[in-house]
């Protein structure tokens, strides 16, 4: 089903469509829906992800919309899994780019099959996905589980390089949320793997198809051979190609705002007068590449922010350069190099300590929650 031929309808960039999108989700329908690939889902995750609008944010429009916590739980536990991930990274820094909590076992590979990457999985739902994924930079959740399944559990990869795959062209790019939830799927952030089989497959995506490899009882997925088709695999080069250095003009007089890929807010400190610079570290797109189609929905979004300017360089030359002082910043894991003033992002709940589990974390958020 062709929900947005053209992905610029899809995701629009302007703030004023942005906070309509946001006021137009139907959170009751989203609960009953979501899991169904035509479901009721709100294309708020590039916002959410770019720092453009917070889950704070969304969460307070639905809540002074009347709807009773209760009735839209699971739209408020979604939002609240992002808020999660993010506690998740904070806690642990770099090590959630390894095996959080036991190795990945029966890994064969470190690469991609390249089936996936090349639309050729023979699976119609999974093919179809990927091929509108790399033309509008979006992927239904459970399409992404029923990838990194395929790659981790059947193809015996590794997750580390899919899950980059996948970022690379997500527009709703968090490597939190990216790189923890392939690893719940391949059963190192999880108690066991996560296996999704044709049957499950044709429930949600509205599709038909038997006799695939995937056509089999769910106790078949333990001694499944890897399928033919997914055991060619391959290691991708991504790199991401950044806008070229302009020139940058500088008020000595004016305080420094630093956005970056993970802020867009274009209403942070909007009451003072400053310097507004969006940082694209060479060094951070090294390490977490991203599609040329991510870099323009970046830019694009960024014009939000009255008198932004680019500058392409690393956080500690443009201080020097500049000489600036008086620097503000959010507070991110990847911004701990910076130096200046930290500013905390907006948080649903209060609740800021790393539980053992998202359940334990949700349990203590919905005390602040009036059912």
């Amino acid at each position: 089903m062709e929900l947005f031929e053209n992905e610029t309808v899809m995701f629009p960039t302007s703030y004023k469509e942005i906070i309509q999108r946001v006021f137009n989700v139907n959170p009751v329908k989203y609960g009953a829906t979501r899991n169904y690939e035509n479901g009721s889902v709100s294309y708020l995750s590039p916002y959410i992800s770019r720092g453009v609008i917070s889950t704070k944010f969304v969460l307070d429009v639905i809540l002074k919309k009347g709807y009773p916590p209760s009735k839209v739980e699971k739209f408020i536990q979604e939002l609240a899994w992002r808020d999660y991930w993010q506690q998740v990274w904070i806690k642990k820094g770099d090590l959630i780019n390894t095996d959080l909590k036991k190795e990945q076992e029966g890994v064969t590979n470190k690469g991609i099959s390249k089936s996936i990457v090349s639309v050729n999985t023979g699976i119609m739902a999974i093919d179809l996905a990927v091929k509108k994924f790399y033309k509008t930079g979006y992927l239904h959740n459970h399409l992404r589980m029923y990838i990194a399944s395929l790659s981790c559990n059947l193809a015996k990869s590794h997750w580390k390089a899919p899950a980059k795959w996948m970022y690379y062209h997500l527009l709703d790019a968090d490597w939190a949320s990216n790189a923890l939830s392939w690893q719940w799927v391949a059963g190192t952030n999880s108690k066991k793997k996560y296996y999704a089989n044709q049957e499950n497959i044709n429930k949600y995506c509205s599709t038909s198809q038997k006799d695939t490899f995937l056509d089999v009882p769910y106790e078949d997925f333990l001694t499944l051979e890897i399928p033919e088709k997914l055991v060619d695999t391959e290691f991708l080069k991504l790199k991401t190609i950044l806008p070229k250095k302009s020139l940058v003009l500088i008020k000595d007089f004016r305080s420094t705002c630093i956005y970056n890929f993970y802020n867009l807010d274009p209403l942070w400190k909007n009451d003072i007068s400053a310097n507004r610079i969006l940082l694209l570290e060479p060094s951070h797109f090294h390490t977490y590449a991203i599609s040329q189609k991510s870099i323009d929905f970046m830019l694009d979004l960024s014009v939000n922010i009255p008198d932004i300017q680019v500058y392409v360089g690393e956080f500690e030359n443009l201080v020097n350069e500049f000489n600036l002082e008086n620097v503000y910043y959010k507070e991110h894991p990847l911004n701990k190099h910076y130096k200046g003033i930290e500013e905390p992002r907006d948080w649903m709940f209060s609740v800021k300590e790393h539980p053992t589990s998202f359940f334990s974390f949700w349990k203590k958020c919905k005390k602040e929650l009036n059912y």
